[in-house]
């Protein structure tokens, strides 16, 4: 039996998957955005997040999100199993860390849609330094607003509650390496696809 046979030949290398983040304020229409590009981008991984809120009407658990009690939530904090997490409107929202980790290892780009706060942290975590952050904007505050009385899914309370989140979240723009403004969806998705298809170097052997 020869060398070679005894040892064989190292695997092709495998390039790393890309992480995307796509944030912004409540009601600016990133499920909306979201949908289209699922379509618009064959491979790209949409990231699932655990939320502590109820489904709303036609969202079901593990697709949309992973519904979970308070309980659970906070155990998988405690265990370390989440990339990011926040509270906003008296829920809490997270990415489970792991199936983000193993895609971007298996070359598959990635993409999470999650709140401010939860940006920030993917930005101080340990993948932060490949992180693309791309902050979806709304034409105006008052756009923003008129969407989110429109939507009708919540009360007065929880939609003024949102608006004042909201203005805090607009403030941070500054923070994320791409700015897309969503005056209508087509064009925010063709905007958004050209950020995640561009060109990337070959990886280095």
């Amino acid at each position: 039996m020869t060398s070679a046979e005894h040892h064989p030949a190292p695997a092709e290398h495998v390039r790393r998957g890309r992480l995307f983040v796509l944030s912004g304020p409540s009601g600016v229409g990133k499920s909306t955005v979201l949908e289209h590009i699922k379509q618009a981008v064959p491979g790209l991984w949409y990231s699932v997040s655990a939320t502590t809120r109820k489904p709303r009407p036609g969202e079901r658990d593990g697709v949309n999100y992973f519904f979970r009690s308070g309980t659970e939530f906070a155990e998988m904090i405690g265990r370390g199993d989440l990339l990011e997490h926040a509270s906003f409107a008296d829920h809490f929202y997270g990415t489970p860390t792991g199936p983000v980790g193993e895609r971007l290892a298996a070359g598959q780009d990635v993409l999470l849609e999650i709140e401010v706060q939860g940006a920030r942290q993917v930005r101080r975590s340990s993948l932060g330094h490949e992180a693309v952050l791309i902050f979806l904007a709304p034409p105006s505050f008052d756009e923003l607003a008129r969407r989110l009385v429109g939507r009708g899914t919540e009360d007065d309370e929880t939609v003024r509650a949102r608006l004042d989140a909201a203005r805090i979240e607009l403030a941070a723009e500054g923070e994320f390496d791409h700015t897309v403004v969503n005056h209508d969806v087509r064009s925010a998705v063709t905007d958004l696809v050209s950020l995640m298809v561009e060109p990337r170097p070959d990886p280095v052997s």
